[in-house]
């Protein structure tokens, strides 16, 4: 029986005794990568972009809460430009949700623009 019908299968009868349970606790999930982190944020004046940008560089998606601020403020116009900037620096994505939510993400990941519903 070649490697490939061992991993595929080659016919045969399997039983529950072939197979190895696996405990989890034996893996160390710290080996297994850093993952994605949902962060949440609050901007009430520019300061603030810079820990957004340091999580979204970081790999982090982040989700603002602008609503200390005018949507036609120009603040937020310029805060937002700024945010753009990262998001596509890093190949990420940013939109804003309402008057009130900015989501920025990091690398590899878009926000679809089409609501499930």
């Amino acid at each position: 029986m070649g490697i490939m019908s061992k991993i595929l299968g080659g016919g045969g009868e399997r039983s529950t005794e072939d197979y190895v349970e696996l405990d989890m606790d034996d893996f160390d999930a710290a080996s297994a990568g850093p993952g994605l982190s949902v962060r949440i944020a609050e901007i009430s004046d520019k300061q603030d972009v810079i820990a957004i940008k340091d999580a979204v560089y970081d790999g982090d998606l982040v989700i603002a809460d602008i609503t200390r601020h005018s949507t036609s403020d120009r603040t937020v116009e310029h805060i937002i430009d700024e945010l753009r900037q990262v998001a596509d620096e890093v190949d990420g994505d940013i939109v804003q949700k309402g008057d009130d939510q900015l989501i920025i993400t990091p690398t590899g990941i878009s926000v679809s623009r089409q609501k499930l519903n």
